[in-house]
């Protein structure tokens, strides 16, 4: 994936210990929480989520993966690094990269979206205005 420099969205949440799993380091299922909530920003930032609240058209999730590279201790902090991999007429992807507090690289992730239309349930084109407000995270 690219350097981190790339990344225009950034997002740092602090690990629970609840979160920790028998090996004393986050599970891994909470990489793809993480990967949640910066998913969850970059919708908020890009307009999608006013869409959605408005129309009940917006984005769904259709996949995600993460390639897991090194763990995650509590007590510390998470921050999770997005930008946009591509846009196409109604989906896009996002790359994801997560670092500890030291700046290790602990994971890399990959989302792709549809724009979803939940009234008739269908795709439909991005909008222009949520188009741009997207290359401002490429």
């Amino acid at each position: 994936m690219s350097n981190s420099e790339e990344y225009k969205l950034s997002l740092t949440l602090r690990i629970d210990w609840s979160e920790m799993d028998t090996y004393q380091h986050v599970n891994n299922i909470n990489f793809m929480k993480y990967m949640q909530s910066a998913r969850v920003q970059f919708w908020q930032v890009s307009g999608l989520q006013e869409l959605y609240n408005t129309t009940k058209k917006g984005p769904m999730l259709v996949s995600t993966k993460c390639d897991f590279k090194h763990p995650l201790f509590f007590p510390g902090n998470v921050t999770i690094k997005t930008k946009v991999a591509y846009t196409k007429n109604s989906s896009f992807g996002l790359l994801h990269q997560l670092y500890n507090d030291d700046g290790v690289l602990c994971a890399e992730g990959q989302d792709v979206a549809v724009c979803f239309d939940f009234n008739i349930d269908k795709t439909f084109p991005i909008p222009e205005d949520i188009r741009n407000e997207m290359a401002k995270y490429v």
